[in-house]
């Protein structure tokens, strides 16, 4: 039975369809909108639509970014000879937060999953190889989480960059297996970073 009128099952729908996001809280976010003033309303709304416009990967690092080159790689000051290899844009943000980690970083957005047919084409890996060919290396850290994805991913760049010669490392197990790393606290994650091994 509908208890509500078209539009606002409508709204209601559109945010349960968010990842995470069930029927109660998308209720609560609806009604939350509809009481928020007009002007809010179009701000929010504006927000939405530009970021899907105007937000794309950046040209080196590929993490989203809404101009050519992202902050992290325009910088300068960052060490740009050490490359961190993450699954996800949310895990560069993880690690970002210890404000330890002065290199740059490379998103493959994924992980090499045969289950679910995800392969080695269907992540950033070959833009990795272009920019190792392109660009003074010294290391590459490869941070994809300690899954059965993150690992099969891990050791098939290990494998890529061997012939190179750059120096491929993988972090530490302070992660939990099966831990996605943009769930796990900052110190956690530093220690996972000082304690990483090369790959063999």
């Amino acid at each position: 039975m509908e208890y509500y009128s078209n539009e606002i099952q409508k709204l209601i729908d559109n945010f349960a369809s968010l990842p995470g996001i069930g029927r109660k809280s998308a209720q609560r976010l609806a009604f939350h909108v509809l009481n928020m003033p007009k002007e809010k309303v179009a701000e929010f709304s504006e927000a939405l639509t530009s970021a899907r416009e105007n937000i794309r990967y950046c040209s080196k690092c590929f993490t989203l970014t809404d101009s050519e080159v992202c902050p992290i790689c325009a910088n300068k000051s960052r060490d740009h000879k050490t490359i961190m290899v993450v699954e996800t844009v949310r895990d560069l943000a993880a690690y970002e937060k210890t404000g330890k980690y002065d290199g740059v970083y490379h998103v493959l957005h994924g992980a090499i999953s045969p289950m679910l047919g995800i392969g080695p084409n269907d992540i950033k890996l070959k833009e990795l190889m272009v920019r190792l060919s392109e660009e003074d290396i010294n290391e590459v850290i490869v941070a994809t989480n300690s899954s059965l994805e993150g690992e099969t991913t891990a050791m098939y760049i290990s494998k890529l960059i061997k012939p190179t010669g750059i120096k491929v490392t993988r972090i530490a197990s302070g992660v939990p297996v099966g831990g996605d790393l943009e769930y796990i606290d900052e110190i956690t994650l530093l220690r996972a970073l000082e304690g990483r091994t090369e790959l063999g």
